[in-house]
């Protein structure tokens, strides 16, 4: 029997949580206390939050000490609907001891489906070839018009190897490639399930014809990606991003794509988010991008929102969180 106790309450900071997760909050004795702006408006949440026993953070606002001081010393858990936590002032939680879990694992197949999209995309000129249409340059008589680039017989490269990389390498194991390799701090167990190889960062730079970043941003991570790496590059290479934009220095990425030094780029995360409609990088024929589309699907953001609410309803039965973030 569960030891949850009766009526505790759960701060909801995001009116559109799926059904599901509050269903099952509320069945087993949560008090919801749905805040209801959208966007989220910190000053709702910080008249709400006070009080509450747990905390179910379904936006990308920072949570830091001002809510955690806001809620109240009764304060037992928070979980985050989101794989990334770089908005999460995690040294505070572990200081005031407050479990912290996230929804890792569960986004990786969208996510995947998503950054194979972006590779196709950005490899097959979809974003300059709609742009030829609408601006009546399709050509029919050039032979060589708008060649692009195959996954069949490229090298794909993975700046991070965790769930969302191997889902990738996973699906493209019937697409014929020739080598996968890989960029982690240390080597993975599983490597040889997907014929994988760890290298240094450099060699993944300097191999691979389409790169996928897939790696939490962290203060080593941040800016990795800049005018020494793609100056690395092939110019044949296609530049993937479905991690964070703050692996990236932008204008870098601009300057590699306009001179030619990489092939192309598909982005699903930019700095800052929204991208404002005048960035220089949406002017770009060979740079595809979407809003942060990657798991956008109802099928994977009910899965995070259920294991967003198991975390919490774990930690309030003195239990493991499932998905701890520390």
């Amino acid at each position: 029997m569960s030891t949850v106790r009766a009526a505790f309450k759960v701060l909801i900071s995001h009116p559109n949580v799926p059904a599901p997760a509050l269903e099952l909050l509320r069945s087993r004795g949560a008090e919801t206390i749905v805040c209801q702006s959208v966007p989220p408006c910190r000053e709702e949440i910080l008249q709400k939050v006070p009080g509450v026993d747990a905390i179910f953070w379904a936006h990308y606002q920072a949570l830091n000490a001002g809510i955690l001081d806001a809620a109240g010393p009764q304060l037992r858990c928070v979980s985050t609907m989101s794989s990334g936590i770089d908005f999460v002032d995690v040294p505070e939680f572990k200081r005031r001891q407050i479990p912290l879990g996230h929804t890792p694992g569960v986004v990786k197949n969208s996510v995947a489906d998503l950054a194979i999209g972006l590779m196709i995309a950005a490899g097959r000129h979809f974003h300059a070839g709609r742009n030829d249409i609408e601006s009546s340059q399709w050509k029919t008589e050039l032979i060589d018009w708008r060649m692009g680039q195959e996954i069949r017989d490229s090298v794909i490269g993975f700046f991070g190897f965790g769930g969302i990389s191997q889902a990738i390498a996973k699906r493209l194991q019937c697409w014929d490639v020739a080598k996968v390799l890989y960029h982690t701090r240390s080597r993975k167990e599983n490597e040889a399930e997907f014929k994988a190889e760890h290298v240094p960062f450099e060699r993944l730079l300097r191999e691979s014809d389409f790169l996928v970043v897939a790696a939490p941003l962290t203060d080593e991570t941040r800016g990795k990606f800049d005018r020494k790496a793609f100056g690395l590059m092939k110019s044949n290479a296609v530049f993937v991003n479905v991690a964070r934009g703050g692996l990236v220095i932008q204008s870098d990425l601009h300057e590699a794509l306009t001179t030619g030094q990489i092939f192309a780029a598909g982005l699903d995360v930019t700095t800052p988010e929204p991208l404002p409609a005048d960035d220089p990088l949406l002017k770009l024929p060979n740079c595809v991008i979407l809003p942060h589309l990657g798991t956008q699907t109802m099928k994977t953001t009910i899965e995070m929102s259920l294991l967003a609410a198991n975390n919490i309803l774990n930690a309030m039965a003195g239990k493991p969180m499932i998905r701890p973030a520390y």
